[in-house]
Parts: C-alpha cells; structure tokens; sequence
C-alpha cells in the first residue's frame, strides 16, 4: 500500500509537471499571436467543477417566536416556507 502511495504520487507530480509545460507553451503561442483578447485563462485544471464543500454562512432570517435562523441556503425551514421572508430578515 505504501509502494501504491508513492507511486500514485509520482503519478500527480509527473501529471503536474506536464501540464504546467503545456500551458506554458498555450501562453507562448497566445502572445506569439497575440491573443489576448480571444483567450482567457481562468482556472487551474484541479479546480474544474464544483470546489469542494462550502462553509458555514451567518444566518439571513431569524424565527421570532423560536428563535430559530436559516442561512437561505438550503430547503426551507417550516417557520419560513411561503412566506414573505422579508419580515424575517435579521437587522
């Protein structure tokens, strides 16, 4: 299993490596053109797709007879769900 880890890693660096040259090389034929304004380079390939489990956010709508709140994100609570949520915004 260790053999497989270090192996697998080699892996990744390698991958890393050659697509690092890759771009370097798109970027080279982008200015060699200049093609600024048609390409754009936004993000890294190990950031494609979602990027991972989001964090906690403050809360946006507070219950006033529980106490309750709701972030917004997500099903609604009972408390909320069609309703005008404006008169449970939090100040």
């Amino acid at each position: 299993m260790a053999q497989r880890a270090a192996l697998e890693e080699k892996i990744k660096a390698a991958r890393e490596e050659e697509v690092a040259g890759v771009l370097e090389q798109i970027r080279q034929l982008v200015d060699d053109y200049s093609l600024h304004d048609e390409v754009q380079f936004t993000h890294a390939l190990g950031q494609r797709g979602r990027s991972g489990p989001r964090g906690p956010v403050a809360a946006k709508y507070r219950d006033p007879d529980s106490g309750a709140t709701w972030s917004g994100r997500g099903k609604p609570p009972s408390w909320i769900a069609g309703k005008d949520r404006t008169q449970f915004l939090i100040a």
